[in-house]
């Protein structure tokens, strides 16, 4: 028969030590599961209730507290072990043996106690006496070399995997920083190839800024000193304007006195003049120039048939314009 009691009992410590690891390690494995446990409800005392052998099991142990609950779960009750007269003692057994003092360092997690004490204003139990069963201690005793080095796998194994985490967190961010670095370095290579073109393409294309006429007498492609104020003046101006791109383009025409192949020289020496004149007095560069160009006696400005339309259509229009592209005024397509 004692064999028998002793198997049974045996049985009976390793199914609560199952229950018992069971409920200390399942926030671990929550952990792992929901990444987010949630708080268990919060059994809170009044302020001065006497409390008379409340019964629960550990499940948390701090220095100066520990937390315990029914063996079934249920609502967490916190216990302070701050009063100066708490005794720990284990149960009397019969009547020739008394109680074991204990301190407090025995309580352990997956405990099985009873408490007195009262509550505080934080709804704590303030203990005065806690009593447990020897037998329960070796099993928490037990428990404890069984479920801490569990627990501290499962930390280390969290630890790990959050540390994980950081680092492939860290890897998107750069990854993320450098494609958007690099996004922004193309659409800063693209703008400035988008201007580079415009400007190569606007090359050929030029803006009129200002016309200045010079007028002749007939049949002559010497200037007089009104044709050389006219380009004095002229001169002035474009001193006080900004010429980045600019460029010149001197043609010169003639009424219809004369033969038509005369009039074409006599326009291409009217358009030379200007050009001499100009480069010897403001020392123009020549990259400046437009080819010179002598229309003779077409595109006139008025009717050839009166001495005064004759004496408009005797002239070289000096055409100020600005390379688009040299000036970078091209606008974008």
């Amino acid at each position: 028969m004692r064999v028998k009691t002793t198997k049974t009992y045996g049985l009976t410590k390793v199914s609560f030590l199952l229950v018992v690891a069971a409920m200390l390690i399942a926030p671990s494995i929550q952990v792992k599961a929901n990444s987010a446990p949630q708080e268990p409800t919060r059994n809170s005392i009044p302020e001065g209730q006497k409390v008379e052998k409340f019964k629960g099991i550990v499940v948390k142990r701090d220095p100066d507290a520990f937390a315990m609950t029914e063996t079934t779960g249920g609502p967490v009750t916190v216990v302070q072990l701050t009063n100066p007269e708490l005794t720990v003692q284990s149960h009397k057994k019969g009547l020739l043996r008394g109680s074991k003092d204990y301190g407090a360092g025995y309580i352990l997690r997956g405990l099985r106690l009873e408490v007195d004490g009262v509550g505080d204003a934080q709804g704590n139990i303030v203990a005065r006496r806690i009593r447990f069963d020897e037998q329960d201690l070796r099993t928490a005793q037990a428990l404890r070399s069984t479920v801490d080095p569990l627990e501290a796998e499962a930390r280390e194994n969290l630890k790990k995997q959050q540390a994980e985490n950081e680092r492939l967190a860290g890897q998107i961010a750069e990854t993320q920083a450098v494609a958007a670095s690099a996004r922004e370095d193309a659409a800063k290579a693209q703008a400035t190839a988008d201007m580079a073109n415009n400007r190569i393409n606007g090359l050929d294309d030029f803006d009129a800024i200002k016309t200045i006429t010079v007028n002749f007498v007939t049949g002559s492609a010497k200037l007089g000193p009104k044709a050389k104020a006219e380009i004095d003046n002229a001169a002035a101006w474009v001193k006080t304007q900004n010429t980045k791109g600019w460029v010149m383009a001197v043609i010169g025409y003639a009424d219809t006195t004369g033969s038509s192949a005369r009039n074409i020289d006599l326009s291409e020496r009217r358009a030379n003049s200007v050009i001499y004149y100009i480069v010897a007095k403001y020392k123009m560069p020549l990259h400046r120039l437009v080819q010179p160009f002598g229309y003779g006696q077409l595109e006139p400005v008025a009717e050839n048939a009166t001495a005064a339309g004759r004496a408009k259509n005797r002239r070289v229009e000096i055409r100020l314009m600005v390379n688009k592209g040299i000036a970078n005024t091209v606008s974008k397509q």
